[in-house]
């Protein structure tokens, strides 16, 4: 909020606007968001993870909780789609949480898969609809989506399980947007480490997605 985040949110005039890593607790921050309806989640644990979406339109409903309380989905159905922002679990320092993340990824894909599908994480049912999914990943999936893929194999986000995960994400039916539209496009980076002069060097990696149904795909006019 120090940092211009306002003016950000004010020129992009997004209908649907979704934030990974919040760190808040509830009644920590209070925003004036005029023609927005908010909708958080929160880590149990104060100070980690967490979740927002600011959106226009007034969801049918919203989800919190994927069977984890770190705050990590928003998810809101809305007439036409199911949509999914999320922030998931990094593997960590020498794959310490490698097994959390196999896991959460199995839980993720088949969640996304169900709303899909017609079924809520509960079991219970829902209207199936289109999914479309937005966030911090924590993966970069191919040697293209990062600017040093050799130095970088088996590290937290570049592990070979991580990007196993992520092929049978999209071997499920969804659509990575912007590789679907940018094929060969190299440089294409979201996130870039602190050290090192990275963002100056743009030595970065792609870990943030927007990822759509099979079904979506040939409505995607742009991914930047």
């Amino acid at each position: 909020m120090k940092k211009g985040f306002m003016d950000a949110f004010t020129e992009l005039n997004a209908d649907v606007f979704a934030v990974q890593e919040t760190k808040l607790q509830e009644g920590q921050i209070e925003m004036d968001l005029p023609g927005y309806h908010e909708y958080w989640s929160y880590a149990q644990r104060k100070g980690y993870s967490g979740t927002a979406v600011f959106c226009k339109e007034e969801p049918l409903q919203v989800l919190h909780e994927v069977g984890d309380t770190e705050g990590r989905v928003v998810i809101c159905e809305f007439e036409k789609y199911w949509f999914v922002n999320v922030y998931t679990p990094n593997a960590q320092s020498e794959l310490a949480r490698l097994d959390h993340r196999m896991q959460w990824d199995d839980v993720f894909r088949d969640m996304c898969k169900g709303l899909e599908e017609g079924v809520l994480p509960n079991g219970n049912a829902c209207d199936a609809k289109p999914v479309v999914m937005c966030g911090d990943f924590n993966v970069a999936h191919q040697e293209i989506d990062l600017k040093n893929p050799r130095t970088n194999r088996g590290n937290p986000g570049f592990s070979d399980e991580e990007r196993e995960k992520f092929t049978k994400l999209l071997d499920a039916g969804f659509v990575d947007t912007f590789r679907a539209l940018h094929p060969e496009t190299t440089g294409a980076y979201s996130w870039w480490s602190y050290r090192f002069n990275a963002r100056a060097n743009n030595a970065g990696w792609r870990i943030d997605y927007f990822l759509v149904s099979e079904a979506l795909r040939e409505q995607v006019q742009m991914a930047n």
